[in-house]
């Protein structure tokens, strides 16, 4: 056994796993095994019956509040094991403070953290809250909202309806956020040559409403990434990435980012790509693989996200990252999406032909496309050595051709998208 982000060792009992039994409750179910050395050996705990009324003592007494936790002994090893509940009424304080896992240690949060516990606390989120400047003017809103939902008029009722005003309180930070100014980071897009040493075009929006800045990014997109040419006497348009996929990545990156956080999402445009990285991780309860998958929809800003469906820009929620796949279906280059602790990256690549393989390239990725293969395969398929084998592979997936599957000796590539 070892320890994790869910699981920690305890040889004795001691105050600190107090601090451990906050970070459970506040950041998610785990449990702490009494009687285990930090290496993992078992050594058991003297009169565990007895030990068990002391660990729920001092949970008692030293935690405020009190989260839900379950003690039990197990009668072959003498180990206790405490699990400890994420609970709904946070922050749950140690000695006035909050405290989480960083894998297998438990530190202190931050006062930004502590500030999401409060509200999270509360069943509130960010949006929510009452914005600082209550000086607001919406006519991009209001142009946004006649012409798409028909309104002759956006009243204080339309805002209180669409949880923009709080009687009492005044305009949310939602509300902020969709004002013509407002105080709030925004999307930072620049356009690339042949390396990042050569800066081409650069737009910066922020301090304004985010339907403006999804404008923004939709213009710039179409400067660069359509165009018309004419065949004999037509005239067509040549869509190097689809404008379906790059909208919705762009309003996932708007709906689902953490605004409590003072950086920009950028918007990193390339000859052949195109990168959107959003600041804040995945939200609470929402696992990568499920995020992948699609078809799980946890709004972190669910005021904004609710307006965004209100006016066409985002379809059902859960269904925009199989709406890029899908954009992608047809083409050999698929997107990547890359999910960090405090941030998320979509790389939407060109539909070219002009970015052709190698020879070498083109060896790998047929026998790839036909099926999975772990690279010791393609090693003894191709002749190629170990090395080139794996800088080929590294290369195929940063264009977005191939993906890896599973982890150590176990990794396989592959030219499908990953469900």
């Amino acid at each position: 056994m070892r320890e994790s982000k869910n699981l920690e060792f305890k040889e004795s009992v001691t105050n600190t796993f107090l601090k451990t039994v906050s970070a459970f409750a506040n950041y998610g179910t785990g449990k702490i095994l009494f009687g285990v050395m930090d290496n993992g050996v078992v050594k058991g705990i003297e009169n565990p019956e007895k030990v068990c009324l002391d660990i729920e003592n001092r949970i008692n007494d030293s935690l405020d509040p009190v989260p839900e936790y379950i003690l039990e002994i197990n009668e072959r090893t003498s180990v206790i094991t405490l699990t400890v509940s994420e609970g709904l009424h946070k922050p749950y304080l140690y000695k006035a403070k909050a405290y989480r896992r960083n894998d297998s240690a438990t530190v202190p949060v931050d006062r930004l953290s502590l500030t999401r516990l409060i509200l999270e606390g509360q069943n509130l989120s960010f949006e929510e809250s009452v914005a600082r400047n209550q000086e607001l003017h919406f006519a991009v809103l209001e142009r946004k909202l006649k012409t798409v939902l028909h309104l002759e008029n956006v009243t204080p009722d339309t805002l209180k309806t669409l949880e923009l005003y709080k009687d009492g309180e005044g305009f949310t930070v939602a509300a902020e956020l969709l004002a013509d100014q407002n105080s709030f980071s925004g999307i930072d897009m620049i356009r690339f040559g042949d390396s990042i040493n050569i800066l081409l075009d650069r737009e910066l929006h922020e301090r304004e409403s985010i339907l403006t800045q999804y404008d923004a990014a939709l213009s710039m997109y179409r400067k660069y990434y359509q165009y018309e040419q004419i065949n004999g006497s037509e005239r067509e348009t040549v869509i190097l990435i689809p404008e379906a996929a790059y909208r919705e990545a762009v309003a996932n990156a708007l709906v689902h980012r953490t605004w409590d956080v003072e950086t920009n999402i950028h918007v990193e445009m390339f000859p052949d790509k195109i990168e959107i990285t959003s600041p804040g991780g995945l939200p609470q309860g929402v696992t990568k693989e499920e995020y992948l998958r699609g078809g799980l929809s946890v709004l972190r800003n669910r005021i904004i996200g609710n307006l965004f469906f209100r006016l066409h820009l985002i379809e059902r929620f859960g269904t925009g990252i199989r709406r890029i796949k899908e954009s992608y279906k047809d083409n050999d280059r698929k997107p990547i999406f890359e999910v960090f602790e405090n941030s998320i990256k979509i790389m939407l690549p060109v539909m070219d032909a002009c970015n052709a393989l190698t020879a070498d390239e083109n060896r790998i990725y047929l026998l790839i496309k036909r099926r999975a293969l772990p690279s010791s395969s393609l090693v003894e398929e191709t002749g190629f050595g170990k090395t080139k084998v794996v800088s080929i592979l590294r290369r195929l997936m940063d264009k977005g051709y191939v993906q890896s599957v599973g982890n150590g000796r176990g990794t396989k590539y592959t030219a499908e998208a990953i469900k």
